[in-house]
């Protein structure tokens, strides 16, 4: 299966299983050094990035699900996500353009392609998916569930997918949805 399948076939069936809508907002964190069998920040490649992108985006687009990539560490970790789903969430904008070796290949491919790009410095997203082992955690809702995958790899990075939900509260006498 190649990578475009693999993030295409990811993306889906995280959405299925977490429920994700349309207005929702799917957080990536995507190491292409990983993906490749290298060592993440050492083999950056815009082209393995673009296949990603394109197999997530061609689901997340149908369904109308903002795409968020996450920068790589020397960004801080901002995030890449369209203009619209930043103020309607009311995150706030930085001044940054991610390129390969100051964002990542992924978040610099996702800036290029989408309509309206635009820099945050921190987000909630209701899922997510960690390819490489780029620890995402930060950009989630604050309860993050594990969703196993059938397939936990892309190329050779190890996939790790979330959803959240909302908290539990209240004690014993509580009823839950």
């Amino acid at each position: 299966m190649s990578i475009y399948e693999q993030a295409k076939e990811a993306a889906s069936e995280l959405i299925e299983a977490a429920g994700l809508k349309a207005g929702d907002t799917l957080v990536i964190g995507c190491s292409t050094s990983e993906v490749l069998g290298g060592k993440i920040g050492t083999v950056r490649s815009p082209e393995t990035a673009l296949e990603i992108y394109r197999g997530i985006s061609e689901i997340t687009d149908e369904k109308g699900i903002f795409i968020a990539a996450q920068c790589c560490e020397h960004l801080n970790r901002a995030i890449i996500t369209e203009a619209e789903n930043a103020e309607r969430h009311g995150w706030e904008r930085v001044c940054a353009v991610p390129h390969p070796h100051a964002g990542g290949s992924f978040a610099t491919v996702t800036y290029q392609n989408l309509k309206n790009p635009v820099t945050v410095e921190e987000i909630q997203a209701d899922a997510g998916i960690d390819i490489g082992e780029t620890l995402i955690g930060m950009h989630l809702k604050r309860v993050a569930v594990p969703v196993r995958l059938k397939n936990d790899f892309i190329g050779k990075a190890k996939l790790t997918a979330a959803r959240t939900r909302p908290k539990y509260i209240g004690g014993e006498r509580t009823k839950y949805e």
